[in-house]
């Protein structure tokens, strides 16, 4: 049976533990790892922009040896004659050893998972939904400068929304003991479903400098303009939060600020240079969580067909 990722809660805290400590160990000792890989080919299916998954995900399976099958632009492709989506993965299910997917559409990949046979699916984000893979990322992040994710205080600011790295981010530490604020406007607000399904403390603010000095970890994120029904309605929220030095001279010297990028302007870039700002050294982290689960799903794969 094959193991894909689609949702956070797709691996337990076990095997958590065990994705984390092979990252680290990747990080550590890159060449260990430079031919885990030879002769698979990982298909990147991206039905929407992205830089850093994207190439993330390329970089991570060209530092294991193996080789990346690019869809391209979908509009180039059978897409544009009306494929579905099914029909494609059900394509390159015959081509690919792993796949990496994006999709504008939320629930896509859980709807269209059924078809694949023979190769894993990572869900590299579906629409305002999910992305499991950034959580990877973020939560690596955290523990190697915290020591855990738990029993942290831990700020979501910007669009809340329809943010999914926040979505998944707060899924997977639903099941910690944190303690969670949610700092947005009106209208950008943490969506009342998952709030129901919150078993930490929470608070919902809409001001950052007023709690920012209480917080271990401040996750920031940008409008999701593309979500919006019009341009207009986004343009209302831009600039709703700006961190900048001033308002970072709040918080205390051990908070870690992050943002699963691109920023657009709620982060000034002067704070680029404070050791609190490490949104770029997540980005850095994030290939090596890609890297250490392609490898784990991958053997996962071949122990499954051993049997």
């Amino acid at each position: 049976m094959l193991r894909h990722f689609i949702e956070p809660s797709d691996f337990d805290k076990r095997e958590y533990d065990a994705l984390f400590r092979l990252a680290a160990d990747i990080a550590s000792n890159p060449k260990t790892y430079a031919h885990a890989c030879d002769g698979k080919i990982l298909a990147s299916l991206f039905f929407e922009p992205s830089t850093r998954t994207r190439m993330s995900f390329d970089a991570a399976m060209y530092r294991l040896g193996g080789q990346v099958l690019h869809l391209g632009d979908a509009k180039v492709s059978s897409l544009a004659k009306g494929e579905s989506v099914r029909d494609t993965l059900h394509i390159v299910d015959q081509y690919a050893d792993i796949c990496a997917m994006r999709h504008p559409v939320a629930y896509t990949q859980h709807y269209a998972v059924d078809v694949l046979k023979n190769m894993p699916l990572i869900n590299a984000g579906d629409g305002d939904h999910a992305h499991p893979t950034q959580t990877l990322a973020d939560i690596y992040t955290i523990r190697d400068q915290k020591g855990s994710w738990s029993n942290l205080k831990i700020g979501f600011c910007g669009d809340l929304r329809y943010g999914r790295a926040v979505h998944s981010l707060f899924e997977f530490l639903n099941d910690y003991d944190d303690e969670f604020v949610f700092i947005a406007p009106k209208g950008l607000d943490m969506p009342s479903n998952y709030l129901e399904q919150s078993t930490c403390p929470y608070e919902e603010v809409d001001d950052l400098q007023s709690v920012i000095g209480d917080l271990d970890v401040l996750y920031m994120t940008r409008v999701q303009r593309e979500r919006f029904a019009s341009l207009e309605e986004a343009k209302r929220y831009q600039g709703s939060y700006l961190l900048n030095q001033e308002v970072l001279n709040h918080a205390s010297e051990d908070l870690i600020v992050l943002h699963p990028l691109p920023r657009v302007d709620e982060i000034d870039i002067e704070v680029d240079d404070d050791p609190r700002a490490l949104y770029f050294e997540q980005a850095k982290n994030g290939m090596y969580m890609r890297m250490a689960l392609i490898l784990t799903l991958l053997e996962a794969k071949y122990e499954n067909s051993r049997e």
